[in-house]
């Protein structure tokens, strides 16, 4: 019997309601953020993650209001 590992869940293109992709929305998640409450109050910080680029740290401000 060989034993095959589940492929990971999909985890979609949205991130607590912001539609920033599915890379970011990875990144965030894998970083261990659940939510837009979660993130830094510097949205600068997530940058270095991988998946995370300047659109969806654009968008992730504007949901904030900033």
């Amino acid at each position: 019997m060989t034993d095959h590992a589940a492929p990971p869940p999909d985890r979609g293109p949205t991130f607590d309601g912001v539609r920033i992709g599915r890379p970011a929305t990875g990144a965030l998640i894998d970083a261990g953020y659940g939510s837009l409450a979660d993130l830094p109050a510097d949205l600068g910080e997530l940058a270095g993650l991988h998946g995370i680029g300047p659109k969806a740290l654009h968008m992730l401000r504007e949901a904030r209001g900033r």
